[in-house]
């Protein structure tokens, strides 16, 4: 599996244009003109997004005749949530212990009543 920088690929999902891009391409590959379709914004900017997702590393596009054929890359997709996943499992593991620390003082406490 190829690596991208995690930099370029948030990058990348920062914008809404592209994010919608994404979400196109993961019901099935799409020409351009299938993903500007639905956007409010000119070919021209539709192909200017298309470079930044190419250059992180989730879609994937080839020309055949006059027309721009899409897909997407999830490989690239695996990288981010790999990322997030490690995160979280991160923030559990902190709320684990912060739970912990917690119910040793209620311990402690209800002893100190007693």
């Amino acid at each position: 599996m190829l690596q991208y920088s995690i930099d370029d690929l948030f990058h990348a999902l920062a914008a809404p244009g592209r994010r919608a891009m994404v979400d196109r391409l993961a019901r099935g590959p799409a020409t351009l003109s299938e993903l500007a379709e639905p956007m409010d914004m000119t070919l021209t900017a539709v192909t200017q997004h298309l470079r930044i997702l190419e250059a992180s590393g989730l879609v994937h596009s080839y020309k055949q005749g006059r027309t721009r054929h899409c897909r997407l890359r999830v490989g690239a997709m695996d990288q981010v949530s790999t990322w997030i996943e490690g995160r979280k499992a991160l923030l559990a593991s902190r709320l684990d212990r912060l739970g912990d620390l917690l119910e040793e003082d209620e311990a402690v406490e209800k002893r100190r009543r007693r």
